[in-house]
């Protein structure tokens, strides 16, 4: 019987180390990005214009790679298309290029309010989202 040379041994333990490290991040992410999903809900004050109820609907792929859409319930508006976000150290960013939207937020401690600001072309206004059963 061969005796397996050492190697063989570095080559297979590397092979593990690297497949482990690569597995973890996406561990670690898809467990992060779980405390995000969800509905979320806040009120817009444009100031001189009606406030408006804005819903934002988050869900992750078994991944961890997030989703979501935006509804304005106050304008008939529901479904619009996130096109970007990103969950990373209680940090929320998200876009949406049809409404021209960005949204950068804090979730806070107890993971029931994220605070922030929406922008919307050159429009920025306070946004507070809170968790929505």
């Amino acid at each position: 019987m061969q005796k397996p040379c050492p190697s063989s041994f570095a080559l297979y333990a590397g092979l593990a180390l690297t497949l482990a490290l690569g597995i973890l991040p996406s561990l670690t992410l898809a467990q992060d990005t779980q405390t995000i999903v969800g509905d979320w809900s806040g009120t817009l004050n444009p100031g001189a214009q009606p406030k408006k109820k804005i819903v934002v609907h988050i869900s992750a792929a078994q991944d961890g790679t997030l989703s979501g859409t935006i509804d304005y319930p106050d304008q008939d508006t529901s479904g619009i298309e996130i096109t970007a976000i990103t969950y990373r150290k209680s940090t929320l960013h998200f876009e949406s290029t049809p409404s021209l939207t960005v949204y950068d937020g804090t979730m806070s401690e107890d993971k029931t309010r994220i605070t922030g600001t929406m922008k919307q072309g050159a429009l920025s206004l306070d946004l507070n989202l809170r968790r929505t059963p």
